[in-house]
């Protein structure tokens, strides 16, 4: 893996040269380091899931070892998911005011950076497109390449919103809070482009059309849903040395599977608890409704969903008849069953 890891990260080090010389610009040594600068601190920190994902999906398409050029461009692809992945980090940062994001501070809490980061945010963005027309205009799955991304983006974006209007402060309103809007909320805002788009890049690769596998599109993005359930309920009960966070879910007033499922569970007087201390910030009232979430077993119900989440998934991809296809969703399956970060 860290072989395939760093093979990937000298991917990055050409488009990231490719970029600072894009003909369609001039830049001056000041923008230059700029770019440079920003891009090593906002594209490859994270774990590079999504991107890395590109290259075994297509691998398993294949059935075979890739070629070097082909690894490069399935590197590519998976870059430029990376891409996708550092702008909308770099604004989420700005509209969350966050501080600290993978353990740095958040790009515009960077000295002499501050919402020049937000002008960061669209250059990463069009760079996605630069890196696609260099190494994809003459591929025969160019368009619908772009068409992709495209689409991704919109169910992103308009994910992001139905997530920030649900926490509008002095709008906030627990009893809005159900496993419909949850759902909704994940869907678009992480399940698309954290799991649908590298298996979809890889799909295209291999000369596939999208409009064929609607069925793989659906279970990758219940596989994303679960995904989210497994990470809200880290959230709160994950060890914190472990998953890398602290997690805020109670304090940000997050609409988290775990609040649906207490709202769900609780007879009237819970429910008063739940109403009187979600979404403040003092250790007290978060105490009160991490011993209300113990109450009500939610470790016990996670235990229950997961398993149930899986034996779905496992028999909605047997039921594929590509085995490659299969092979992709269970190497997805496998990587996230059970997960402890």
């Amino acid at each position: 893996m860290s072989d395939l890891k760093s093979k990937f990260l000298q991917v990055y080090s050409v488009l990231k040269s490719e970029l600072l010389n894009d003909p369609a610009f001039e830049f001056s040594d000041e923008a230059t380091n700029w770019v440079d600068r920003m891009l090593d601190y906002n594209v490859p920190g994270g774990k590079l899931n999504r991107g890395l994902s590109v290259i075994d999906s297509y691998r398993l398409l294949k059935g075979e070892e890739l070629g070097e050029e082909e690894f490069f461009l399935a590197s590519a692809l998976g870059w430029c998911i990376e891409w996708l992945q550092a702008y909308f980090l770099v604004l989420d940062d700005i509209m969350d005011n966050s501080h600290t994001r993978r353990g740095h501070p958040c790009w515009f809490r960077v000295p002499k950076v501050g919402l020049i980061a937000a002008n960061d945010g669209v250059l990463l963005r069009n760079h996605i497109s630069r890196i696609l027309k260099k190494h994809f205009k003459g591929k025969p799955y160019y368009v619908d390449l772009l068409d992709l991304f495209n689409e991704v983006e919109f169910q992103t974006a308009s994910g992001q919103m139905i997530d920030l209007i649900t926490t509008l402060e002095g709008e906030k309103d627990l009893s809005k809070y159900t496993l419909s809007l949850h759902r909704r909320i994940v869907q678009y805002k992480t399940a698309y482009y954290s799991f649908y788009l590298p298996v979809g890049c890889a799909l295209l690769m291999a000369g596939e059309n999208l409009d064929n596998h609607i069925d793989v599109k659906n279970i990758l993005v219940d596989m994303g849903i679960y995904f989210q359930v497994q990470d809200d309920y880290l959230d709160c009960f994950g060890d914190p040395e472990t998953i890398g966070k602290i997690g805020t879910d109670i304090e940000d007033f997050k609409c988290s599977w775990l609040v649906v499922k207490a709202l769900e569970l609780s007879n009237e007087e819970q429910k008063k608890v739940l109403y009187e201390n979600y979404g403040k910030p003092d250790p007290a009232n978060v105490a009160k409704v991490k011993a209300l979430y113990k109450e009500l077993d939610l470790q016990g119900v996670f235990a229950e969903y997961e398993s149930k989440s899986y034996e779905k998934l496992v028999s909605s991809i047997e039921a594929r008849p590509n085995k490659a296809v299969q092979a992709v969703l269970k190497s997805f399956l496998a990587k996230i069953y059970k997960r402890q970060k």
